[in-house]
């Protein structure tokens, strides 16, 4: 199924039209299967969706208790003295997705689920690094590397994150079905989740990722960190080959910082030096990829609009 663009006027035109699609798509598949499965993303651009999703479900246009959730990811080295205080801190991805969605839930979804990051210690995670260099790979050719551990590590420590944080998370999705439909933000750089460019597709379907400093730069400049000392530096993420194995994804993406992104996504062959781009893997088979504009994201898209036709890719322009 070709990859879909919808071009829309700005942030609220393209939050409802994201809303309607993710709305739509649990309607369809709850009226044939008892449950569905939900992947989520933060950051800004899905806010607006958040609030339409919840304000449909609140109106009963599906029943929120059927479905189950995903996050794409989760911060590694959060202040907090235990797992609980990370989770609740305000820059947490747990405590985002309470604050922009869950909580906003009249009827809770049925299970809810955000990778298990806030139970590494940052500082255990780096001494196991120091100590133990022969049970991982460092893998990626910018700066932003995937730590990918060993499938049998010397070290108790990376054992029980591979075991437990990463390969626990992937097979519980596995064991649902994997995701219906997953809803995906943009990166300044292409990024998708925590899978940093350059980071090839092949990782493990979960890992741990040391940061790119432009994400970690662009965490401070959007706000959620006073500086670039205080930001974290590692995170777990679902890399691309996941992410794009759900049957649906919906790409929103608003403003000038994700123009180019976006524009160079459509226009390339999967590469990970831009690991949006993967997109083209599903679409290439049976899976449907909708992109969701706002007329700035899309200002390039809009200009390329023959040459994406004639690789098989839609534009709508609804603005």
């Amino acid at each position: 199924m070709p990859t879909h663009v919808i071009v829309t006027r700005d942030f609220d035109h393209m939050s409802e039209a994201a809303a309607n699609i993710v709305v739509d798509d649990i309607r369809r598949t709850l009226a044939t299967r008892d449950s569905y499965v939900l992947g989520l993303a933060t950051g800004n651009s899905p806010t607006g969706l958040y609030k339409h999703l919840a304000r449909a479900a609140n109106a009963g246009a599906f029943e929120a208790g059927r479905v189950c959730s995903f996050n794409l990811d989760e911060y590694i080295g959060l202040p907090g003295e235990n797992a609980q205080q990370r989770a609740l801190h305000p820059e947490s991805y747990t405590f985002f997705m309470i604050q922009e969605l869950f909580g906003l839930l009249h009827t809770k979804f049925k299970e809810t689920n955000v990778p298990w990051g806030t139970l590494v210690e940052q500082r255990d995670l780096e001494q196991a690094l120091a100590a133990s260099p022969q049970d991982y790979e460092i893998l990626g050719t910018d700066v932003g590397k995937a730590i990918v551990i060993r499938r049998d590590p010397t070290s108790p420590f990376l054992r029980w994150l591979r075991e437990e944080i990463l390969d626990d998370y992937a097979a519980k999705i596995e064991h649902v079905g994997g995701i219906d439909l997953h809803v995906v933000g943009v990166g300044g750089r292409g990024h998708v989740g925590f899978h940093e460019a350059g980071i090839p597709f092949d990782c493990s379907d979960v890992c741990v990722v040391k940061l790119d400093d432009n994400t970690i730069a662009n965490a401070v400049a959007d706000g959620h960190f006073a500086s670039v000392e205080e930001s974290p530096r590692f995170a777990v993420t679902m890399t691309a080959d996941l992410i794009f194995r759900a049957r649906t994804v919906v790409v929103v993406a608003n403003g000038a910082r994700k123009t180019e992104a976006v524009t160079e996504t459509l226009l390339m062959e999967p590469d990970c030096c831009v690991p949006l781009s993967y997109c083209h893997q599903l679409s290439g088979h049976e899976g449907k990829v909708v992109f969701v504009l706002d007329r700035t994201a899309a200002a390039r898209a809009l200009e390329e609009r023959e040459v994406l036709n004639r690789r098989g890719i839609t534009v709508e322009d609804r603005t």
